[in-house]
Order: C-alpha cells, then structure tokens, then sequence
C-alpha cells in the first residue's frame, strides 16, 4: 500500500468513488480494512479497479479523513456519528439526509425530523445499523434553513388562517395570526415569510409578506412558480435605468483596439422565435483545403462592468430562465435584445475564437481575442436544415463545409468516449391568453448539431487555452464547466433496468461504459420506452457544475471544458470572458476563492432555473389534461413507489399517477430491486417500462397533479 508505484497512472480518483470508500469506512467505523477487503465490499474485483480504491484511501488519508490503525488497515475518523448534510422530504412524512461523506443516504422518521424542512442543512446521529437495514437516524439541529418564504394558498378559518404551500416537499401548513395577514382574501395564492417555530407548535409561523392572485390566473401561477423557487420576474427600476445609460454607438476606440471582421461572410443560426442572438460564424477560405471559421459571442462585457449595479444584478440572477410561455432575462431587454444580440446588417462588438481547419474537422490553428463583426445573414434552424438537405441559398458553400466539418468533430467525439444524449424536448401551442392548445416535440437536426459542434469547440478550446500548462507548471484560477464520473451505484441501478429491457450497459472501463450506453440510447430511438431509458440514463450520470476545480467533463470526454458560448444568458461565461482577456493580455493569476464562490452561486441558481423549468412545464401539463378526464390513453410505466405507479402518456409525454390502492383485481406488493409491483394472488406485474392503458380520472390543475385508472 505504501508503494508509489501500486497507484502509479491513476490520474485522478472519482469523487464518487472517494464517497462510495467514506460510506463502506462508515458502516463499521472501528473496525479496519485493507484496501483488497474494501474493493470486495465495494464488488471491484479488476486490479485497475483497486487501485482506484488504494488511490482514495492515500487520497482520504492526506486529507485526515481516514486514520490508518494496523499496518495497511483503515478507519473512518468519527465526531461522535454527528454528520452534516441536506434534509431531502419525501411525500411520505419520512425524510432522507444526504451527507457528501456517505454514500448511501440517511433514513429519518417523521418524528425524529425536528422541525427541519426539505433543503435545511442539519446535523444528525447516525444509529448503530441493524443488519440488512438502511442507515437510520435523527435530527439532532436545524444548521441552516434553506428557504423561509414559501408560496400557497390561503385558507382563512376566523381570526387566523394558514398558508397551504404549493410546494409538495413541504409537509407542514404555516399559521398566520389575523394580524399578519396584510391584507390577503381567503383562497388567495401569496407568498408568506417564516418568522417562527416555537418548540410545541405543530406548524411554524409565518406572515403574509405578498399577496400574488387568484389561482388559476395565468399570470399568478406563472409569478408563483418563480417565487417559489427564489426567481425575479421583474428588474429593479435602477437596474433598467442603468442599462438604458448605456452608450449604443461604437466608437473608433472601440474599432481600434478589436479586430476587425465585417468583410468576413458571417452569419447565424438560432431558432425562429429566437429574440437574442449569442453567437455567430464567420467562413472564409484560406487555400483549397483549409478554411477559416470564427465562433464569435456576444461581447456582453464591453457593456457589463464589474461592481455596476448591472453587474451585481447579474450575478444575483446567474443565468435566464426559460418557463413554457416566456424567457426570465439575466439582463435587461435593452442589452439581451438589443445592444448584445448579434442581429443581421449591424456592426457588433465580439468575443471570439478563431480557427484554421481542413474538411476533416481538424485544428490546425487558433486565435482568440475581441472583435468586431457585421452578420450577413439570419438562418432559422428550419433555413440551415433545408440548405444542408439541397435548397439553393447564397451561403450554401459556407453551409455544408461547416456542415460536413460538424460531421467529423461529432465522429472523433464519439471516438473519444463522448455520451450522445438526444432526448426531445416538450414544447406547447399556446392561444393568447397562455391556455395550451396543441404539445409537440423539439427534435435536434443537422442544423442543431452544426451549431452545437462549433460552440463545443470553441468552449474546449477556450478551456485548453488557459488550462492545458507544461508539466510542473500550475494552471492560473479560471471557470470550467465540469462533469464527475457516475456514481458506481447508480451505475448498477441502470444496468438493473437496461437488463430487464435486454440492453447491457458495461462498466468495466470509462470507454465500454460509454459504448455500451451510446450503443443502447441508439437501440431505443422509436420505442416505447424510449424517453424512459433516456431519462434513467441521464439520471446515473453526476450533475455538471461550475469549478475552478478542473476534472474534466465525462459526458462530453473533454479533459479541458469550460461555458464561453452564452455571456447574454448565463454569468460563467461573462466570467470566463473576463478571466480569458486579463490573461490573454498579460494579467497576474487573480484569486481563486472569490471565483470558486461565484461557481457554487451559479451552479444553485441553475438547479433552481432548471426546477422551475420543470414545474411550468408540469402546470402546462396540467392544463392541458384539464377537460379529459374519463378519456383513455396509451402510456409507459415510467416510474414506480410504494404509493403509486407513474404513467406517461405516449402522445403527448404528460405524466401522471395510478395510486397502489385503487389497483382493484389484486393486492400488489412494491419490490424496489426489480422497479415492479406484483399482485399476491395472481402474480400479475407492473414493471417499469412496461406499456399500459389508463383512463384518466382526475385533474387538479391547484395541485399541479393528475390521477389515472387502469382502462
């Protein structure tokens, strides 16, 4: 164990595997075990595998977290079993902490919760575990709340009321005494602030700090939605002040100091109701086999100073958010719409990177820098698709050499061991006043993967710019967009649910994991359970975040990758903008613990972009189902629990719920192994991917829910 060559090669140990050590080390906390009966515990039985493991142990072991007792034997170093981690509520009443150190997550029941709520940072004692059970124990201290405004409904009872919480996680009312009511009608949705929770109460109390509207109003469901997960609709009138100050000419000290490209055939490719263009590509050909094209973005910079009140708004918001109806901008329309967006026939002011390739898609040279662009022309998606398929076009030429260059940087990422995710999006109809009328689904196409490529490129390559340094040298702070490697249980999840529809997912290296799940995702284009397999495959995968920390980007297989491509709508990249042009002009390594903060900011408020994304998506779903009730549909099982089985429905990827209970033909049991319920008397089985016909019986379009009925 104490010989540097037993984990020679190993470039860095898995974060996920470094957890899955700490859990194991957990499970009997003094009692030591050498590396080869830590690997057998773990089901690594390949030697590179346990290597891995001896590289966590000398890794968790310079880091204190493990303490080495007899001679090649470890121990997890305990604090009395009180752990810190994230309280994750379920329906149930029951909760789950989620510590980072644990691989396997804690088990509370409700009444060891102590009045924690769903996200509240907690400290817990770990029980001493029963054989065969789940790691069990109780909340001994609410750290941090995570949130103490909540939206709901009020339901006003004489001279008191409760705020019903929208929000399904959150498991107790709030009392809100007469006089902190502030003016709230009963059955209005508002949003209420925690001011209490004295230690006998059953609820916590709150007060009525903004009353939203009505339920069922457009707007106030909309407005609802974005309130409860934290997000503005609305910009501070000092903030649009600022931005409409903003000087709108380019001067000859800006043409000065960029390069200048307008003479360049420049133009972009967006979808047809897009209103803010980020990005740009310029085609020129330099000899018979090598051309020049140019990713230019938005140079959002040039306008968003650092400490402005823009700035600081900016950053607050972190990225736009994209609900059914509507887009909730990072910046103000004047500069998202308008001074930013690279529109046809004007000068702009660019971000860019510039490369020299042959028609096989590889980089022979690159140049980064500001610059000043003139875009020639505006493709929809729709436009580029049909030039690639033969229409006539004046840029036809720049087209297809972009086209068939996307082509091979495609291949060699797939050669590299890139993941292939291409999972349809859910888009709506919708009349004028935001009622759904019509669901289809965005499909990505030769357009979408020209694009795609080159913003890939040009993201990887801004990455390796600054992060790819001669050995021995350390790489200055910078803002990478970084991908872990999945987390060996939920790995074997998938391969439990893969085998059951006859796919093999592979895990023995990064490569045949990869293979093996591009290989299967390709299998299930047109089937049934297609979405289903997407969904849990996506789901075994690690959260990509934002780091000053660069692992790589495993999905992507990129060592070196980082967000340079969306400065009007995502604040890494406005970072990335900065860090890349201070170090470009000569600029001294800049403190990496400020950027590391901002990385964490950011990759929460994505989450919560993300979930709200969901839950308009969910309401419009709703809305849509409202008025068929008793109709029948064809669906696939797509999840399963102890309460209900999850049905989505074919035609139009709505998903709802048949409870256990209204199984009428059979007592049926959940096995959660087997992703099944099976019926006691007659065996019958509903499995997880399984087609099945329901009928619709209820729609709460409130509570954002749907019930089915077997058909």
């Amino acid at each position: 164990m104490s010989k540097k060559k037993s984990t020679r090669g190993i470039r860095r140990v898995p974060k996920a595997l470094v957890q899955s050590v700490l859990s194991e080390l957990g499970k009997a906390p003094r009692q030591g075990v050498n590396y080869k009966q830590l690997s057998a515990r773990l089901g690594i039985t390949d030697e590179n595998g346990r290597r891995k493991v001896q590289a966590a142990l000398e890794q968790l072991l310079s880091e204190g977290r493990i303490k080495s007792g007899q001679p090649g034997r470890f121990e997890l170093i305990t604090f009395d079993q009180l752990l810190v981690g994230k309280v994750d509520m379920t329906q149930s009443g029951a909760a789950y902490v989620v510590v980072p150190e644990q691989d396997e997550d804690i088990y509370i029941s409700p009444k060891r919760l102590r009045q924690a709520l769903d996200g509240d940072e907690v400290k817990v004692r770990l029980y001493a575990r029963k054989r065969g059970r789940k790691a069990e124990g109780e909340i001994v201290e609410v750290v941090q709340r995570k949130r103490t405004q909540f939206v709901g409904v009020l339901e006003k009872a004489g001279k008191f009321g409760f705020l019903i919480p929208d929000n399904k996680k959150m498991l107790v009312d709030l009392y809100i005494p007469e006089d902190k009511m502030n003016g709230a009608r009963h059955g209005q949705k508002c949003i209420a602030q925690l001011t209490d929770w004295p230690k006998r109460a059953s609820s916590p109390f709150g007060e009525i700090t903004e009353v939203l509207g009505d339920p069922r109003n457009h707007e106030v469901e909309i407005h609802s939605i974005l309130a409860e997960f934290d997000l503005p609709y609305a910009f501070p009138e000092e903030v649009e002040r600022e931005a409409q100050r903003i000087p709108k000419d380019i001067t000859k000290e800006d043409v000065a100091q960029r390069r200048d490209m307008r003479s360049v055939t420049t133009f972009t490719i967006d979808p047809a109701d897009a209103k803010d263009f980020d990005d740009a590509l310029s085609f020129q050909w330099l000899d018979d086999d090598l051309f020049e094209v140019g990713v230019h973005i938005a140079d959002v910079t040039h306008y968003l100073k650092p400490g402005s009140v823009l700035d600081e708004e900016a950053v607050e918001r972190a990225t736009s958010v994209y609900l059914v109806d509507r887009v909730v901008p990072m910046l103000p329309e004047v500069l998202s719409n308008e001074l930013c967006s690279l529109r046809p026939h004007e000068d702009k002011c660019t971000f860019s990177a510039v490369f020299k390739m042959d028609r096989q898609g590889v980089v022979h040279d690159r140049w980064f820098g500001r610059t000043l662009i003139h875009s020639d022309h505006r493709f929809a998606y729709e436009d580029a698709q049909a030039v690639i398929e033969g229409a006539d076009h004046g840029l036809k030429e720049a087209v297809l050499t972009l086209h068939h260059a996307a082509l091979e940087l495609r291949k060699n990422r797939l050669r590299s061991g890139a993941l292939m995710f291409d999972k349809e999006e859910v888009k709506f109809h919708l009349d004028d006043k935001g009622t759904p009328t019509g669901i289809y689904f965005k499909v990505s196409k030769d357009a979408n993967h020209l694009i795609e490529e080159f913003m890939l490129l040009a993201n990887r390559e801004v990455a390796q710019r600054i992060g790819r340094v001669p050995k021995g040298q350390k790489a200055p702070p910078f803002v990478y967009r970084v991908h872990d490697e999945p987390n060996p249980t939920k790995v074997q999840n998938l391969q439990t649910v893969a085998k059951s529809f006859g796919y093999q997912v592979k895990s023995q290296s990064r490569k045949t994991l990869t293979q093996s799940m591009n290989s299967m995702l390709q299998e299930v284009k047109g089937k049934g359970w297609s979405n289903l397999i997407e969904t849990l495959a996506i789901r075994s995968m690690a959260k990509a975040e934002y780091s000053t920390q660069n692992i790589g980007h495993f999905g992507l297989a990129f060592p070196f990758y980082s967000h340079f491509t969306s400065p009007i709508r995502r604040y890494p990249d406005v970072l990335v903008h900065r860090l890349l042009f201070h170090y470009l002009e000569g600029g001294k390594d800049l403190d990496a613990a400020s950027y590391e903060a901002l990385c964490e900011h950011c990759s929460e408020r994505e989450k919560l972009a993300t979930q709200a994304e969901r839950a308009s998506i969910k309401y419009m779903q709703t809305k849509y189902m409202d008025g068929h009730e008793g109709e029948e549909f064809d669906g696939v099982i797509s999840g399963i629990s102890d309460w209900g089985v999850y049905v989505e429905l074919k035609d139009n990827k709505c998903e709802g719920m048949i409870r256990i209970r209204d199984f009428k033909d059979d007592y049926y049991v959940y096995e959660e192994a087997h992703h099944q319920i099976v019926g006691e008397a007659t065996g019958s089985v509903y499995r997880l991917g399984d087609d099945i016909r329901i009928r619709v019986r209820k729609v709460d379009i409130d509570k954002k829910q749907i019930d089915f009925d077997l058909a």
